[in-house]
């Protein structure tokens, strides 16, 4: 398996693209190999040994590995390079003469915000078509919705729907449009049902179907790279997961598509022949300030504190109470009318860690109990190291199926068991289990995720 490292000007080469197999990480795919460098603009490039050496962006922190992440083993402060601002720096000369198609949305810009169609546009480089996700390629749209097809008023570039889009439908775009290389760069938010992932397994299935090149941009993990939650049983596979992955994947879209492309694809359609990731420099799993600027991923994630609860209380959707839509705090703040400060104060007794809960009342303009009045708590997250989003959901919902019995329901689409990734939160919170009792079963399959994703995870 050959592998090239792609360099910004006078930088440590640090992404990584693989051909003829699928994108590995860490310790690399053959034992022994070696990974080489190219140089590119006077920049250095540095390879490590594949297997028991010091490669950058190799091995995660959860086997010990030694990869790097960055520069000497990655930064601790100051903004990380992302794989768009890498390849922008070298005025987009790796798809040049290539017809490029680009998977991407408003979080798809450099650190000076120019997106980076627009950027690739005015180097000279400008794709065939871009795709637009849920939410659509310019982000006008609400959730479970998408801006169609259409030609971008900018730059004259045709736009297609990936919305919900499956290999089929994605394969007939690429080959309508002449579409050889698929490019992706979007922030994700690091959970199971964030669409956006999805969009992204669907077109590696179809780049795979018509032979074109994928590059992922990579981008870092808001709210970084530990794993947490519940797999998902693929029986209640759907638009908002697909594939047995844990509810807080705890991986970048980089490692994902590499993840994808060895553990999913080869059994669902083939493997991605030609699959590139450009890596972050700087970043590491810990990491949650980038110092990169907060683009919002979607109309219903507008701050940094979102992310890192969306996670867990996204489970709210699930039930018959407000997950905040519809308020300037959406994921945040969560209630329902007939619910009072003592869900707060129990919240707070509990001690759990990382967050503190205040008592809330608000009005949604829209969504569930649009304007109508609600109450219930605001979440704060204090120590976002020792936060668990999703234990944390879990202690919510428990309490609030015993302190208000008559307000607490599911709703009746059994929409928990699609978020959840199967009916055990339900049947087991139904019976009168413990939050405790809840997390504690999904433990062995968490554990079997960990050891599954590391060889593919790059940073430290």
């Amino acid at each position: 398996m050959e592998r090239r490292r792609f360099l910004a000007a006078g930088a440590v080469g640090v992404g990584t693209a693989v051909f003829g197999g699928a994108a590995s990480s860490g310790a690399g795919a053959e034992p022994g190999g070696v990974e080489f460098g190219r140089a590119g603009s006077g920049g250095l490039a540095q390879g490590g040994l594949a297997r028991g050496g010091l490669a950058q962006g190799g091995a995660g922190a959860e086997d010990g590995g030694q990869g790097g992440g960055g520069q000497g083993g990655g930064e601790q402060s100051g903004v990380v390079r992302t794989g768009a601002e890498q390849w922008a720096a070298l005025g987009w000369r790796e798809l040049a003469g290539q017809r490029v198609g680009v998977l991407t949305n408003p979080t798809g810009v450099l650190v000076d915000q120019t997106h980076v169609v627009d950027s690739m546009v005015a180097a000279g480089v400008p794709p065939v078509a871009v795709f637009g996700p849920e939410h659509g390629f310019r982000g006008t749209a609400q959730a479970g919705g998408s801006e169609g097809d259409y030609l971008d008023p900018r730059t004259g570039i045709p736009v297609y729907d990936a919305y919900g889009a499956d290999a089929a439908k994605l394969a007939g775009l690429l080959t309508k449009a002449g579409v050889e290389h698929v490019v992706f760069d979007i922030a994700d938010i690091g959970a199971r049902f964030y669409t956006y992932i999805w969009s992204m397994y669907a077109a590696m299935q179809a780049a795979a179907r018509v032979g074109a090149r994928f590059t992922v941009l990579d981008r870092p993990n808001p709210v970084g790279g530990e794993a947490h939650g519940p797999q998902l049983d693929p029986a209640y596979a759907t638009g908002v997961g697909r594939k047995p992955i844990v509810q807080q994947h705890g991986m970048t879209v980089g490692e994902l598509a590499g993840f994808f492309n060895a553990e999913f694809l080869p059994s669902d359609g083939g493997a991605v022949a030609d699959l590139r990731v450009v890596e972050v420099r700087g970043w590491r799993r810990s990491r949650l300030d980038t110092g990169l600027p907060w683009v919002p991923p979607s109309p219903n994630v507008p701050t940094r504190d979102t992310a890192l609860v969306y996670p867990g209380t996204c489970l709210f959707e699930g039930l018959v109470f407000s997950e905040g839509r519809g308020t300037t705090r959406p994921f945040e703040t969560i209630g329902a009318p007939g619910l009072d400060w003592r869900w707060a104060e129990d919240l707070n007794a509990r001690g759990l860690p990382g967050v503190r809960f205040r008592e809330a009342h608000f009005t949604p303009w829209f969504g569930k109990f649009a304007n109508t009045a609600c109450s219930g708590v605001a979440l704060q997250v204090t120590d976002p190291g020792g936060f668990d989003a999703i234990r944390t959901a879990v202690e919510m919902i428990v309490v609030a199926r015993s302190r208000y019995p008559a307000v607490f329901a599911w709703r009746p689409d059994n929409w928990i068991d699609k978020l959840s990734g199967s009916d055990r939160l339900r049947r087991m919170v139904g019976a009168g289990a413990g939050a405790d009792e809840v997390v504690d079963a999904w433990s062995d399959e968490l554990s079997t995720f960990r050891t599954r994703r590391r060889r593919h995870l790059r940073y430290r």
